[in-house]
């Protein structure tokens, strides 16, 4: 059935009876893709019936589904007629595990960064009313983990304002977001899901008294004044949001007929659906950490996963717990990414001082600094790319008071598979502006190690300290020490042709293209600052002279580390040509880290390749044309 799904279209002129098997051979196709090359298995699998449902009502694309967040999406990209392309989820050439503009007109928003969507329908509902087109409807599929985060508060204060505003906002709630959604929204809405009381005493009432048309009446009456009491859906209710729910998520004609009513009100409606995620993969159920939110490749039959071996991850939890088993002054907060950023392990040793806020990186940062002045050092640990969201907390909160607070930027530089929002390829940039912040880059697991403690023993200012996703690199060691830099190469000769600045894990691709430009007679000496913010003075000695200075970096190439490197140089005087190496300032398609890298030209063999022709450029005799 499901391979005759073209379109939404297909969907509606579906039988209520076939829906059933619709929804089991989508689950199937869900597992079987995400066990071959991993994927957002868990949030997809619980919001089957969901979708359906949501496609059945709505006439998308003229009524947008904007996702909240991307990666519940997989459904929704079935429905919409792109089976064929699952057999390459989130591969280079095949469907993103996003929305993509680029793959369909019925994907509107391809931001995978939470809380936007409402905010997103605020805006496309505003348009729709003042263009006239009455019969549009902006449709805003949000989970509960989301709702935690400040922006999502933000929009359904704006939505409400307008009374006829004609926003649908279907809150898919299964207590989760990657792990159990935390807060004190979290408990209200786990009283909606769990809390039946008046429920039972309606039914009990409606029994004994149902032929009494007045008694009955003020029952509904006595029931609302209940619900307030033991389920309080007055939360959005008081913000002027007609509410519906909570919904039975799996039952697909439960969730039809709630759809109906809320898109008939003419105003913005929430429509609260309790769903369970992983559903119907009982590994994925039974799967206590995050119920296969996001596995890799996995036994199908069995569900448990190909070892991964020791990643970058790993080595930043290990040393963490140990600092804080050192120092009780360590806390560590995460914005509900206990698991996939090494704080669980910190959590399971130190329960009393860890903190999951939610989805909200501007809260974190802000709640770290009131930490520090409080007397405590904070470890933030955060995807690169969600650091962005944090920018200004970083900066006039943090900084701006000089408190010792330290980020730990996991998933920096290419992350690959999750596309354009994933890549953690803006922090080098964005974070060169923050008076007196240090910025550290590990090389590799030993570096990690050694950086960590030095961050967290700053007491006069913010750190952070970013590595890649991914196994963990070869350690090397330094052949000396220069300042705080190490040396990681360096030839006889007095007088090196080229100063390679490998920047973290880069150092690695610089090592290799100076053994290849030996072979072209080009010497090479390889640095690794280390600390990357502020740079080491004594970088501008060892660059001068050279014929050459590159700088490898896996950043946007537009004020990063090489436009640092470059501006130090300008200031003392030293008059050497820099070669900046990084990521083009462009948003990048999904693919592995090691092919975007090659891409870019920042494998070994390609520097070495174009440092051979920038030589020879600047070796070739001035010809003279008068």
């Amino acid at each position: 059935m499901l391979g005759s799904i073209k379109g939404p279209d297909d969907v509606k002129r579906l039988a209520a009876g076939e829906l059933p098997r619709l929804a089991g051979e989508i689950r199937d196709l869900l597992v079987e893709s995400c066990a071959r090359f991993g994927g957002h298995l868990g949030p997809n699998l619980g919001v089957v019936e969901l979708t359906i449902a949501v496609h059945r009502v709505f006439d998308s694309p003229r009524d947008p589904i904007i996702w909240d967040t991307g990666h519940q999406a997989y459904v929704h990209k079935l429905l919409t007629g792109r089976m064929a392309g699952f057999d390459a989820l989130k591969q280079e050439g095949g469907l993103s595990g996003y929305p993509s503009q680029a793959e369909s007109e019925h994907d509107f928003v391809e931001n995978s960064h939470a809380s936007t969507a409402l905010s997103y329908a605020d805006g496309l509902a505003k348009a729709f009313k003042l263009r006239g087109e009455r019969d549009r409807t902006a449709v805003a599929v949000i989970g509960d983990g989301a709702l935690t985060g400040g922006m999502a508060w933000e929009a359904l204060n704006n939505i409400a304002a307008v009374k006829d505003l004609p926003v649908v906002i279907v809150v898919n709630d299964n207590g989760r977001s990657y792990s159990p959604t935390i807060g004190g929204l979290a408990s209200h809405l786990s009283s909606l899901r769990v809390d039946r009381r008046y429920e039972d005493m309606l039914e009990f009432v409606k029994e004994k008294i149902g032929n009494v048309p007045v008694l009955y009446d003020a029952l509904h009456g006595f029931k609302k004044g209940v619900k307030d009491v033991i389920a309080p859906q007055v939360m959005f209710e008081d913000l002027g949001l007609k509410y519906v729910g909570p919904i039975d998520g799996h039952d697909e004609q439960a969730m039809e007929a709630a759809l109906r009513k809320a898109r008939g009100f003419g105003g913005p409606v929430i429509v609260h659906a309790v769903t369970q995620k992983g559903r119907g993969y009982s590994p994925a159920e039974n799967h206590d950490e995050d119920q296969f939110h996001s596995p890799g490749a996995f036994d199908r039959a069995t569900g448990a996963e190909k070892p991964k071996g020791r990643i970058w991850t790993d080595v930043f939890s290990d040393e963490l717990v140990r600092l804080g088993k050192e120092r009780e002054d360590i806390v560590a907060i995460t914005a509900a990414m206990l698991h996939p950023t090494g704080l669980a392990r910190f959590a399971d040793a130190f329960p009393d001082r860890t903190y999951d806020v939610g989805i909200a990186e501007q809260h974190a940062l802000t709640s770290a600094a009131g930490l520090a002045m409080g007397g405590l050092h904070p470890v933030v640990a955060v995807y690169a790319t969600f650091l962005n969201r944090a920018f200004d907390q970083l900066l006039m909160d943090v900084a701006l008071h000089r408190l010792p607070v330290t980020v730990a930027l996991d998933r920096a530089g290419v992350t690959g598979d999750d596309g354009a929002s994933h890549n953690g390829m803006w922090d080098l940039s964005i974070l060169q502006v923050v008076p007196g912040l240090r910025v550290a880059v590990p090389r590799d697991g030993d570096r990690l190690t050694e950086l960590l403690r030095e961050s967290v023993a700053v007491t006069d200012g913010p750190t952070v300290i970013r590595f890649p996703k991914g196994p963990v690199a070869e350690s090397v060691e330094a052949v000396r020490k220069l300042g705080c830099m190490d040396v990681l190469r360096e030839p006889e000769t007095d007088d090196p042709d080229v100063l390679f600045v490998g920047v973290g894990p880069m150092a690695h691709a610089c090592l290799e293209a100076a053994t290849l430009l030996d072979a072209q007679g080009i010497t090479a000496t390889v640095i690794d600052p280390r600390w990357v913010k502020p740079l080491d003075e004594a970088l501008v000695g060892a660059a001068a002279g050279r014929r050459l200075v590159a700088v490898v970096e896996d950043n946007g190439r537009v004020g990063g580390v090489g436009d640092a490197v470059s501006r130090l140089l300008r200031d003392a005087d030293v008059d050497v040509p820099v070669r900046n190496f990084g990521i083009p300032q462009r948003f990048l398609d999904h693919a592995k880290r090691a092919v975007l890298l090659g891409r870019f030209g920042l494998t070994g063999q390609d520097l070495a390749r174009q440092i051979t022709e920038a030589v020879a450029k600047r070796s070739s005799p001035v010809v003279s044309t008068s």
